[in-house]
């Protein structure tokens, strides 16, 4: 008898290509199944893949009568309903591993074209709108010699740390946890307080997880606190940001820029953050790569046969 699994996205083809032969994998024909469609089909199925941004709910955890476990596609779980799927007794998995160095990548492609005026520059250039050649015109900043604050140092901020080290950049981090020494020297990193951080960063890299604790950690406040001309960068989760304190700042100028991957109730944008030209927001695109999603696909359903197969899985919510 076949282990049936529902995936709630139409994900690539080879994340299936190390499955054993008694799994059928449901997928929808269009880009997603709809919260009805997975209703629907839940009785029959013994697992779930669910993506990252899709709410898998009471109404679907319920319709799930086989329902064993709710592998998550994507390192954030905020999408699920964690508390009644422990209740029920099922187990949740998530896929930290493949999305660390994409994200890294992204962070620090957005820090690297706001420093340097990169999309600016080519809409300029693009729209035929009046930009000026020359040695004194179209001036940026350079990253080398500069403090990048990393708020929240765990796989993905060491990543960026990594990058910045190569770059020449002095890094100071806020962790909920001080690393250890050994880990603070690989990348020449300081640890300090958040508010040290704040007033002293010259780029700011968030990377911390969503909950209570960090819901509007950067909020007017903390903004306030900033060196005026701090580029910000999200990678993390969107809520982490107090999109209409940062449009403020940005607005009065205190703020020289910000890179945005995450929003806080996506896909919507807060006005305040369009139309201008030292803000790049991109579509929560941080493991948008071939590679990261094949790699994803894979972890995910590793979750799902180690699950089944009676071992653990590599990575266990609940």
């Amino acid at each position: 008898m076949k282990i049936r699994i529902l995936v709630t996205y139409n994900i690539l083809r080879e994340s299936f290509t190390e499955a054993p032969d008694n799994y059928e994998f449901i997928l929808p024909s269009a880009p997603s199944f709809t919260k009805k469609e997975v209703i629907e089909r839940m009785p029959d199925c013994d697992g779930l893949l669910s993506m990252f941004n899709f709410p898998i709910d009471k109404d679907i955890i319920d319709a799930g009568v086989r329902l064993k476990i709710i592998s998550n596609f994507g390192v954030g779980f905020n999408n699920v309903d964690i508390d009644y799927a422990k209740s029920k007794g099922i187990v949740v998995t998530n896929t930290p591993d493949p999305v660390v160095e994409p994200t890294a990548e992204l962070a620090f492609a957005l820090m690297s074209a706001l420093s340097r005026r990169v999309t600016e520059c080519n809409r300029k250039l693009q729209t035929g709108d009046d930009i000026r050649w020359g040695v004194m015109e179209n001036l940026g900043t350079g990253l080398y010699n500069k403090t990048l604050g990393i708020v929240g140092m765990g796989r993905v901020g060491q990543a960026v740390a990594k990058r910045a080290a190569v770059s020449g950049m002095k890094i100071i981090y806020y962790n909920r946890h001080r690393l250890p020494e050994d880990i603070e020297k690989k990348y020449s990193a300081e640890y300090v307080s958040l508010d040290s951080l704040l007033s002293q960063s010259d780029y700011i890299s968030l990377h911390t997880p969503l909950d209570e604790s960090t819901f509007h950690l950067i909020d007017a406040e903390a903004l306030s606190k900033m060196k005026k001309g701090v580029f910000i960068i999200n990678t993390a989760r969107g809520p982490v940001v107090d999109e209409s304190a940062l449009a403020a700042a940005l607005e009065c100028g205190h703020i020289g820029g910000a890179g945005l991957d995450v929003f806080e109730k996506e896909p919507e944008i807060n006005n305040g953050l369009l139309g201008r030209d030292n803000v790049i927001s991109v579509p929560h695109i941080g493991t948008a790569t071939v590679e990261a999603r094949i790699a994803m696909g894979r972890y995910a359903v590793k979750n799902i046969t180690l699950f089944f197969d009676g071992e653990s899985p590599l990575s266990r919510v609940v």
